[in-house]
């Protein structure tokens, strides 16, 4: 079983492709973390794809998956945001946007119609990316004495953890970030001779 703090994603953006009745829906998935970054790639891509008919899209974000959204941009309620993050969730991932572009071909195809298109195009861009798991982490600054750093570095090590942001000045101190399921050992094993304070 996975930890409660590992989940999947798509490590990179990847397309998918659908045609009904002369209306194209390409599906554009993406790995995103905050919902700025959902705002700059729908605005980047009603740019790009500024004739088209509608831009739905759907979101789910956060190792719990708990921060979601579902948008049909004027195509009938529930037929285009709800199976696209249908989708998502069929595949388990998180932090994962996709934005379906539709360009209407004349034809209506129904709502049955329209909710077969926009699943068949997500699962077709999901189904071409690669998933990866990612762990939920959080970053800590430590701050230290010059006496205690070769137990502060014993820590990182046994943890294997990567310091970034060193400094050994007067006082030293580092940056880590640190997995969800490590946090409280992390915090035990410091407390002594470390202060911790999450940045």
């Amino acid at each position: 079983m996975e930890a409660f703090d590992a989940y999947r994603t798509l490590a990179a953006p990847s397309e998918g492709l659908f045609k009904d009745n002369g209306s194209r829906f390409i599906a554009l998935a993406y790995p995103v973390e905050t919902e700025e970054e959902v705002k700059a790639v729908l605005a980047s891509l009603r740019k790009e794809y500024h004739d088209a008919r509608h831009h739905c899209y759907a979101y789910r974000l956060g190792y719990q998956g708990d921060v979601f959204r579902a948008s049909d941009d004027g195509e009938p309620a529930g037929s285009a945001g709800r199976p696209i993050l249908g989708q998502i969730d069929s595949a388990g991932l998180s932090d994962t946007l996709v934005v379906v572009v539709r360009y209407f071909g004349g034809i209506k195809l129904g709502i049955p119609g329209l909710i077969r298109a926009y699943k068949t195009s997500t699962a077709d861009a999901i189904g071409k990316g690669q998933i990866v798991t990612k762990i939920a982490g959080r970053h800590f600054r430590v701050r230290f004495d010059y006496l205690s750093m070769n137990a502060v570095m014993k820590v990182l090590k046994d943890m294997d953890l990567t310091p970034r942001a060193q400094d050994f000045g007067e006082s030293c101190s580092l940056e880590v970030r640190v997995r969800l399921s490590s946090i409280e050992d992390f915090k035990k094993k410091l407390d002594s001779f470390a202060n911790l304070e999450e940045i």
